[in-house]
């Protein structure tokens, strides 16, 4: 069509829209921020469902914008209204929330926050059709008016002959359509999706740099791919161009699932005449197959752990998770965490550069360890109060016993809390209750026994006397020296220098005494220091429990 006829078709296609690009230009101008600082977006779909590629994400943009003094964005992306579910946008605002992830400008429960919105794309039709009718103007799209089952049978004669599916060259029979063809098509009420006018050649590429992947060769896009439904909403692909452009967005992260349709990216912004963010395209997580023994990327159907719903679910904190995430982000990190252990992750200096082009493995045996390793060194207070919170949704039973008495479980949590070498008993907050459970008479139970080589006599002898001597008001080495007393009475090694000498000497020594009364008190062969248990548990429950154990051994 002459330039005329594309004014006149733009026209009747969208006589709705008085705005121009210029208007939208002025509505959202460039940003006054300081040189080098980067804008980032994190831009779902309100699915309900979130996974932990979408956290790895929001993590990257997060620390990019902040890191550098810009500006990080929320933008939810919501025109597939067959994607959208109810309450998909408040789990996405909850969950960065969650994680400590806190965005700038955006979508939030009560409206939009900042001067760049509307923050979802549903509320941004006129912006989109006001570009949209510009690229017609330009003779850059044109409506098609295919039907479905043409739409089809196009894709199947395309199958049938080995060629690439999708809507263009001799195919694409509405691309050279005449204005008159066009207005009996509107005149009848027929229904139009608006096209690209591609101006790609299929086999030809490009080269383009990504901030990850480096140098690239990239296919150019020859398909007219459809960037208006026919309710006038976006396509994603033209959408996230005219957002990205306007919301003033320097840099765009995300997986590198998304290099298929860099290509149209590309065209996109080349035919809006638009500067292109600087993209990054992250290696995916993967995983070790267990049938396989081979990497595979993780799966929402296989793998629990790709939902993020699991890490909260099973209990890990959410700084857990973002520590973890950030040793797969920058190898360093590692490094640096030893060397600065009171130190908030936002302070170590993030690099694009340090993002692995390959994949990164899952590992639950790291997760678990840096899990261990934070909740060390969080406070008594801090661990009550996120269990509690935790175990009011996910462990009742744990809640109930933790609430009643919260001086009580702050005392429990404080065992082996401070200091250089602090316990590290649990790696998450569904760990706490195997670990803590002795301490509630509900939850209490003998789940070790004691060696069949130990006379039961010496074992009744040796808790009847602690029974005789234990005084609450014993410091750590007064209770002790008792401890070794009773061992030597009974013909024990009180020292295990001693034992260790001449263990022929003896039945066994002053650990082994200890043992009787530990499995007496906690059930188990192995509990955090005996000393600090006896103190929490209290000098009546400690001396009805020895009594019963006593008593079980006939």
């Amino acid at each position: 069509m002459t330039e005329d006829k594309n004014l006149e078709l733009a026209e009747l296609l969208y006589p709705h829209i008085k705005t121009l690009p210029e208007d939208m230009e002025r509505r959202y101008p460039p940003r006054n921020l300081p040189e080098g600082a980067k804008v980032t977006r994190f831009a779902p779909s309100p699915t309900g469902f979130i996974h932990l590629g979408n956290i790895y994400s929001a993590l990257i943009d997060e620390r990019l914008a902040h890191q550098s003094g810009g500006v990080f964005f929320l933008r939810i992306e919501d025109t597939d209204e067959k994607r959208a579910v109810e309450g998909g946008t408040e789990l996405i605002i909850d969950m960065l929330g969650k994680y400590g992830i806190y965005f700038d400008e955006g979508a939030t429960k009560d409206g939009d926050k900042g001067d760049y919105g509307p923050y979802r794309q549903s509320l941004r039709k006129e912006i989109y059709q006001t570009y949209a009718k510009q690229l017609v103007r330009e003779g850059k799209a044109y409506p098609c008016f295919c039907s479905p089952e043409e739409l089809e049978q196009i894709r199947s004669e395309q199958v049938a002959q080995k060629l690439t599916p999708g809507y263009y060259g001799k195919w694409a029979k509405w691309r050279d359509a005449s204005l008159d063809e066009v207005k009996k098509m509107l005149d009848d009420g027929v229904p139009f999706v608006l096209r690209l006018r591609s101006q790609g050649t299929e086999g030809k590429s490009f080269k383009f740099t990504d901030l990850v992947k480096g140098e690239i060769d990239v296919s150019e896009n020859f398909i007219d791919h459809v960037i208006l439904k026919s309710n006038g909403m976006p396509d994603y692909h033209f959408a996230h161009a005219v957002d990205d452009h306007l919301m003033r967005t320097t840099h765009v992260v995300r997986d590198e699932s998304w290099l298929p349709s860099l290509p149209l990216h590309i065209e996109l912004f080349r035919a809006l005449g638009f500067k292109m963010p600087k993209y990054i395209h992250t290696a995916q997580v993967l995983k070790i197959d267990e049938e396989t023994g081979k990497k595979r990327k993780l799966s929402k159907r296989k793998d629990p752990e790709f939902g993020l719903s699991f890490f909260y679910e099973s209990g890990y904190p959410p700084i857990v998770t973002i520590e973890y995430l950030m040793t797969l982000l920058n190898s360093n990190y590692e490094e640096w965490r030893m060397a600065n252990p009171d130190k908030h992750y936002t302070e170590f200096p993030f690099s694009i550069k340090k993002l692995s082009p390959s994949g990164c493995l899952f590992d639950f045996d790291k997760l678990n360890d840096i899990g261990r390793d934070v909740i060390s060194r969080m406070t008594a207070d801090e661990v009550y109060s996120q269990v509690s919170e935790w175990a009011k949704e996910y462990d009742p039973e744990l809640y109930a016993e933790i609430s009643a008495d919260p001086s009580y479980a702050k005392a429990i949590f404080a065992i082996g809390r401070g200091g250089k070498k602090p316990r590290k008993d649990f790696a998450k907050w569904s760990d706490v209750k195997p670990y803590l459970s002795f301490f509630y008479d509900r939850l209490f139970k003998i789940e070790d026994e004691i060696e069949p080589r130990f006379d039961k006599a010496d074992i009744r002898r040796a808790l009847e006397l602690f029974l005789e001597s234990y005084e609450e008001a014993d410091d750590r080495n007064a209770w002790f020296d008792k401890i070794k007393a009773i061992a030597a009475e009974l013909g024990y090694a009180p020292e295990m220098k001693l034992y260790k000498e001449s263990p022929e000497k003896y039945k066994g020594n002053v650990g082994d005494v200890a043992m009787f009364l530990r499995v007496a008190l906690t059930g188990r062969l192995n509990s955090p220091d005996l000393y600090d248990v006896l103190h929490v548990l209290g000098k009546e429950r400690v001396a009805g429990r020895v009594r019963e154990f006593i008593g079980s051994l006939g």
